[in-house]
């Protein structure tokens, strides 16, 4: 049976009914960026790969491929049996693609179809997906975002959790990006995805998002940790009105303390993070800040953290358009988000 190839939007289709995608490449190259959901069945690891080339680039395209031959050979039937231990559903086939639909894709394809497996092959490869999500985040479509800003401590995070929970439809750019902003955002959360990945996962998010839908979502500079928000999706992000979130001083320390309870354990891990704000804040702010963690006085570190740093630099944010709720007490302050994302709602008709 000849090989099937299909086109992305074709792929993108079978993986939405459920079919397994399969990146062929190698460890690394996967761990860099790939389709969300995507398993890796290496052809070559990557100390493979490198000799492959290496043996490409000294002796020629013929020796390079028998040097592959000979690596993958042994592996075969491992890579059969773990693609078969993957594929659960069985139907539809599984959409194998390697970076630009060359030779991996092409060999890995025709070992499984020789083992009886069926399987569609990817034309143009992650490259192809690639341009797929490009084209989508500078000219695609998706629907309205609500945003939630409000000043740090508020309990945004824990708002859009619970909205969540009740059946909202939510986009969590912070659990995307793996990173809960500024400066002591990447604290205690998993390593940042590449780029190129983020921009992945956020397609396939919004894209649940269609036009003529809603979700919320938390308002975001356009920098979260080491990545950064495409353009579009960050211009429609200042374009809607707000909900401001409002709460005391004291309610916002009482929630940070809550929130990064394991902090109070570690204080070395502070350190660095507020290291990072001796440029806006001096040194010698900064030298009384680590000496409040070093005597575990933590209460008094986030008040001075909030009136010192966090509020200073997100106030002048202050969007124009915006519906203020006081989110206190906490059960009559969620009733009254509620109720202004109706209102926000309804403004689309």
């Amino acid at each position: 049976m000849a090989l099937q190839t299909i086109t992305t939007d074709e792929a993108l289709s079978l993986r939405d009914q459920g079919a397994l995608m399969v990146d062929v490449r190698s460890p690394a190259e996967f761990a860099q960026e790939t389709i969300p959901g995507a398993v890796n069945i290496p052809l070559l690891e990557d100390e493979e790969r490198a000799l492959v080339g290496t043996c490409y680039k000294q002796k020629g395209r013929m020796e390079a491929r028998l040097l592959g031959l000979k690596l993958i050979s042994p592996r075969i039937p491992s890579m059969v049996a773990l693609l078969l231990e993957r594929n659960k559903a069985k139907s539809p086939p599984p959409v194998i693609f390697c970076w630009r639909g060359g030779m991996r894709s092409e060999a890995s394809a025709t070992l499984f179809d020789l083992a009886g497996i069926h399987v569609c092959r990817l034309r143009g490869g992650h490259k192809a997906f690639r341009d797929h999500v490009r084209d989508f985040l500078h000219r695609g479509a998706w629907g309205r975002l609500l945003v939630l800003r409000g000043l740090t401590g508020v309990g945004k995070t824990a708002l859009l959790k619970r909205l969540a929970q009740q059946g909202v439809p939510v986009l969590d750019l912070e659990g995307i990006a793996c990173h809960r902003g500024s400066a002591f955002g990447g604290l205690y959360q998993p390593p940042q995805p590449a780029q190129k990945h983020f921009e992945a996962l956020l397609w396939d998010a919004l894209r649940k998002i269609p036009c003529g839908s809603w979700a919320v979502t938390e308002g975001e500079s356009r920098n979260i940790g080491k990545l950064l928000l495409p353009e579009r999706l960050y211009a429609s992000l200042q374009e809607e009105t707000s909900l401001w979130v409002r709460a005391s001083l004291d309610y916002r320390v009482r929630t940070i303390l809550e929130d990064y309870h394991h902090l109070l354990t570690d204080k070395a891990a502070l350190a660095a993070p507020i290291q990072s704000l001796k440029r806006r804040l001096g040194g010698e702010t900064v030298q009384k800040l680590l000496q409040l963690v070093e005597e575990g006085r933590w209460q008094e570190l986030v008040r001075r953290l909030l009136i010192d740093y966090y509020d200073p630099l997100y106030r002048h944010t202050l969007p124009e358009r915006r519906l203020e709720v006081e989110i206190e007490p906490v059960e009559e302050g969620f009733a009254r988000l509620q109720r202004a994302l109706a209102s926000l709602q309804a403004e689309q008709g």
